[in-house]
């Protein structure tokens, strides 16, 4: 292969390789509650914090419980001097198992959606214990 040959295909080769953190999206890093926690108080609140920077507009939690119906208050907010956590705050929550749901945007144009459940434990589940 004569050098001219490599190094066109040298160039192209650039081309077809993204450089790093192109890839790159908002991950979700910590959640609290967390991930398949059992609680025995209800949180006040759902907070999530991502790896990037979310884009206020389209970031979106909600929590839902075992019937389907919506039961967080709406007022879900990209919170933290650094853009990165969504939080959205609860009403007092009876036991039962309950659903999280995020879809977020992080400023690189990345959309992340996904879901989680955690449960609150009641005093009958307490006593079976």
């Amino acid at each position: 292969m004569t050098a001219l040959a490599r190094a066109i295909l040298a160039g192209w080769s650039l081309l077809l390789v993204p450089p790093p953190g192109v890839e790159a999206h908002a991950a979700l890093v910590s959640a609290a509650p967390a991930r398949r926690a059992t609680l025995s108080q209800a949180p006040p609140r759902v907070e999530l914090a991502f790896s990037e920077r979310l884009e206020p507009a389209y970031a979106r939690v909600s929590v839902w419980d075992a019937r389907g119906r919506q039961v967080d208050r709406q007022d879900a907010t990209v919170v933290g001097a650094d853009g990165r956590a969504l939080r959205v705050s609860l009403p007092p929550l009876g036991p039962g198992r309950y659903t999280v749901r995020y879809r977020v945007l992080s400023v690189d144009g990345h959309v992340v959606e996904d879901a989680y459940v955690f449960t609150i434990r009641g005093q009958a589940a307490r006593r079976a214990h």
